[in-house]
């Protein structure tokens, strides 16, 4: 439910042949994370070993160990190796990429501090609720720290198969947003999905453009709110007279955020007897500020209608130092996602507009 989903296609680096490659639908796109990152079982066996292994970490003395991940998320944990592909989506392709492949066979051995810092293991298609993740945020690289020193819990070289240490990994050889590796168009993204009522909808189509300002269908338009956020793509949320760093994250199916007066229902999911109209400001990192209507309905009778696009649900949030503008953020707009340190309509990213 509220998980937007786009198809891509995977292939040997510099082979587009449809014989070499594999087409996986329900990878979900999500602009709070960086990178590529697709299930093993969904590329099967053979197209699996035929992608090369990323090798060269910094502080790896062969400089041939292979690379592997540990991905962190809100939710959970992601483990498998690095590879290199072709990354086709939309039509537009990024060459030779390093991608995450997850439950990579030949890596099935979960460093124990991935394990711990992770909520749940998320490696599997059902866990997910996806076969992969297309992660579109605001970085280009996924942990420009990594490249500096070795980061807990996050790349590893790998001398054998079930040894792997903490890896410090250059930028070149890091996951990377998909867009950044486009030859045109790749300075950001918008992702356009319709208005909903308010039980919801069975399904929703919506549109995934790449680049803005660069073409016809992509310029920012004059009105648009256009909010800086740090490199971690975060900017503050004003809430009931409280300010909490924030996020605009399509890959979250809900709004999360931390307000007990809602009442609650399985799982955390607010439930109140009556939708309830409310409302907060985003405020930028320098200092703009837009305020945001949004609607919080009974996530129970929600659920009971079986839809999966809603636009009026919401969570409470297990943290009160938080406010994630999820999925229902994006119903009836456009959201504008620009990269770091890209060009659009006069101003440098990174920055979010709608």
């Amino acid at each position: 439910m509220n998980q937007p989903y786009v198809t891509v296609k995977l292939c040997p680096p510099n082979t587009q042949s449809d014989a070499a490659c594999a087409t996986v639908d329900h990878m979900l796109l999500d602009t709070g994370s960086i990178g590529v990152r697709v299930f093993a079982n969904a590329l099967g066996a053979t197209l699996t070993a035929r992608l090369p292994q990323q090798t060269g970490a910094s502080n790896d003395t062969s400089g041939t160990a292979p690379l592997a991940q540990c991905a962190l998320f809100g939710s959970g944990y992601l483990w498998g190796s690095l590879r290199r592909a072709d990354v086709t989506i939309g039509g537009m392709t990024a060459r030779d990429i390093p991608v995450h492949i997850v439950g990579d066979a030949a890596y099935a051995s979960t460093p124990a501090d991935c394990e711990s810092r992770g909520v749940a293991d998320l490696g599997t298609i059902d866990a997910l609720g996806a076969k992969g993740i297309v992660g579109i945020g605001h970085r280009v690289r996924d942990f420009p720290q990594a490249a500096q020193t070795p980061l807990a819990a996050t790349y590893y070289y790998c001398a054998s198969t079930t040894s792997c240490n903490a890896a410090s990994v250059p930028l070149d050889r890091q996951t990377i947003n998909p867009v950044a590796g486009f030859a045109t168009d790749n300075n950001g993204t918008i992702i356009r999905l319709p208005a909903l009522p308010p039980d919801g909808q069975a399904s929703a189509t919506g549109e995934l453009i790449f680049g803005i300002g660069t073409r016809a269908n992509n310029a920012l338009p004059a009105n648009a709110k256009i909010l800086a956020v740090s490199e971690q793509g975060t900017l503050t949320t004003l809430y009931a007279n409280r300010s909490v760093p924030g996020i605009v994250d399509s890959g979250t199916n809900g709004l999360l955020f931390r307000d007990t007066s809602i009442p609650t229902g399985v799982n955390d999911w607010y439930a109140p007897q009556n939708t309830m109209n409310l409302s907060a400001t985003m405020m930028s990192t320098i200092g703009l500020q837009a305020s945001v209507p949004f609607s919080i309905a009974n996530a129970e009778h929600l659920f009971e209608a079986g839809y999966a696009a809603h636009d009026n649900l919401g969570a409470l949030s297990l943290s009160s130092n938080v406010f994630v503008w999820g999925l229902p953020f994006y119903f009836g707009r456009s959201v504008y996602t620009l990269l770091s340190g890209a060009q659009a309509g006069g101003k440098t990213g990174p920055f979010v507009a709608f």
